[in-house]
């Protein structure tokens, strides 16, 4: 894994290095300048192989300059297929591969590569510069584009910035985190996934296209062993490919299915012993280690558990607010960080089981939407009016109140609702964001399909990869994801919706395929999930730091938020028996980041 940088904006080497700095825990092995006329690109390698200095970036193969951050799983083949070609080789590394495979095919290479990238190749004879990011938004993309100065980085400290973005803030007020296109400042956007851009730097135009997206689901008319065979077969070549390394390569292990799984696999794959991490907790309610173990005794790992005080957890702020360089809610990136962290000592890749609950259905939200769904019969304005009388909340502490379900005025809006909240912390609620991803509602008949999708597009690449990304490259470690190989998602979104929820059985098809590596009563057992104690905090060892960045003050290049509701918010959290966490941390982090980077 790596860090990549492109300007056309006259910069010297010296202060290039001093940009990358920012961001060196991309790529500590190597950071390589290439200037060509007015166009700098830079490079920082995390090496996974024996470092080979011919395949260091930038790249270079006739006109054409790359830098490269991610894995090609198939490079292999396109390079068997480029061979035929008559092209040939000088490295080993799937980047040669790349920037020919590129040179015979233009923009067509996107459809024959398979893995998680975002790169930009730069074409001096015709002064034009490329960019493209993987299909599901692994690896991030930056880019601004201004007056017909560009600049793109994988990150967004090393960019120059503008003034704070509004509208992104806003958005982040809703969500916890700012997704594609956007970033918290004015003229920097993200590439989104799927997407490729071209700039013609004599002509000052800029061009963007899609080469994926999800399609309009057509269900497979298969039976439901035809489709367990089918994807278990699928699922070990995604695990397979991506265990390719001459480095040793571990597994994280979680008490879930998803990690269960690509172990189990990666384990009757893999010759030598497979290392698999489990970081344990203090606090039980989030300790899974106990279940961990026992997978790890199933399939006979090199099993190790990371132990976790809780006091470790918040001394990691300080990685926190470098490394998620642009605001971020997600209190899970924090253990994330930790298990990172200690892993790097053991190994250089990781394989992770994210991915698995946005395709087969395993969130909390599919159940509420399972129970919801019926309260949409009745009428709006019948709803409306018993909404006056129903204050209750149907999913406990952290679900929204049955009031706050009546006042959607369809289902479509109950699953934006989801993932843009169902209660606000602006004064003015904006909604013109979303036309981004509302499409992604309409692919679908099926109720679930639909949150699925808007999973898959909105939170996915937005919050789930963003931490995965940020909290691995923060201690150099490679994170591989089996489930966010592109061909699992298109093969389950065709499933039919009862082979991956049945009744209230979420993820059904791969509690049965993970069954023939461990027994069912190992694995069926309470999901504890991956986060901390945040409302504890709040309330204790963290009081006075909230206290001093949610005071108005703090808070005042917000303009959008209602600061009463966040201060009635912040002292009935302090004083009665409500949980308020995830609203009050989304503000303190907010205000923290900007007084850490607007001084």
């Amino acid at each position: 894994m790596c860090g990549i940088y492109l300007s056309n904006i006259p910069i010297s080497k010296k202060e290039v290095a001093l940009k990358l700095n920012k961001i060196s825990f991309r790529g500590p092995d190597h950071l390589g300048i290439l200037q060509k006329q007015n166009i700098s690109l830079a490079h920082l390698r995390l090496s996974i192989l024996d470092l080979d200095e011919r395949s260091n970036q930038p790249f270079t193969y006739g006109q054409f300059s790359l830098v490269y951050n991610g894995e090609i799983y198939n490079f292999k083949e396109v390079k068997e297929t480029l061979i035929d070609k008559g092209y040939t080789f000088e490295t080993t590394s799937d980047t040669e591969v790349l920037l020919k495979g590129y040179h015979a095919w233009g923009e067509k290479i996107l459809d024959r590569i398979n893995g998680m990238f975002a790169f930009a190749v730069y074409n001096e004879n015709d002064q034009t510069v490329f960019i493209a990011r993987d299909r599901l938004g692994v690896k991030p993309l930056y880019y601004s584009w201004q007056n017909g100065k560009l600049e793109l980085c994988s990150q967004l400290a090393p960019l120059n910035k503008g003034d704070l973005n509004q509208e992104a803030i806003s958005i982040y007020l809703q969500t916890g985190y700012i997704p594609s296109p956007f970033s918290i400042y004015e003229g920097i956007n993200k590439l989104p996934p799927g997407q490729y851009a071209t700039f013609d730097l004599d002509k000052n135009q800029m061009e963007i296209h899609s080469y994926w997206d999800l399609k309009e689901v057509k269900e497979n008319k298969i039976s439901y062993e035809e489709a367990k065979e089918q994807l278990h077969t699928l699922i070990i070549d995604a695990v397979k490919i991506r265990l390719q390394s001459d480095v040793p390569i571990g597994s994280f292990l979680s008490g879930g299915i998803d990690s269960a799984l690509v172990s189990s696999i990666a384990k009757s794959i893999q010759k030598d012993k497979l290392k698999t991490f489990t970081i344990g907790f203090d606090n039980k309610e989030y300790d899974e280690s106990k279940v961990a173990d026992q997978f790890a005794n199933r399939i006979k790992s090199d099993h190790h558990l990371i132990p976790s005080k809780e006091k470790e957890l918040p001394a990691l702020l300080d990685m926190f607010f470098k490394v998620y360089d642009e605001p971020f809610a997600d209190s899970s990136a924090i253990p994330s960080l930790l298990l990172n962290k200690k892993v790097k000592s053991h190994v250089t890749v990781a394989l992770s089981g994210d991915g698995g609950d946005e395709s087969f259905l395993g969130y909390n939200h599919f159940e509420w939407t399972r129970k919801v769904y019926p309260l949409f019969w009745i009428p709006f304005f019948l709803r409306r009016f018993l909404a006056l009388f129903i204050p209750f909340k149907l999913f406990g502490k952290r679900g929204p109140s049955i009031k706050n379900i009546f006042l959607k005025k369809n289902f479509n809006e109950f699953i934006e609702s989801i993932f843009t909240g169902f209660d606000t912390l602006l004064l003015k609620d904006k909604k013109k964001w979303m036309s981004h991803y509302r499409k992604y509602l309409f692919l679908s008949k099926n109720k679930f399909q639909k949150v699925a999708d808007l999973n898959l597009k909105l939170w996915l690449e937005n919050d789930s990869n963003v931490k995965v990304d940020r909290a691995s490259m923060a201690s150099s470690v490679e994170v591989r994801s089996p489930f966010l190989d592109y061909r699992i998602v298109e093969f389950a979104r065709k499933l039919p919706v009862k082979y991956r929820f049945k009744g209230s059985l979420r993820k059904r098809i791969l509690r049965d395929i993970l069954s023939d590596y461990i027994p069912e009563n190992v694995f069926n057992q309470p999901k504890k999930g991956f986060s901390v104690p945040l409302s504890d905090w709040i309330r204790g060892s963290f009081k006075n730091d909230f206290t001093t960045y949610l005071k108005k003050e703090k808070l005042a290049k917000i303009e959008n938020l209602d600061f009463d509701k966040i201060q009635k918010l912040f002292q009935l959290h302090l004083t009665k028996d409500v949980d308020y966490s995830s609203y009050l941390w989304r503000v303190y982090v907010l205000s923290k980041w900007i007084h850490l980077n607007n001084k």
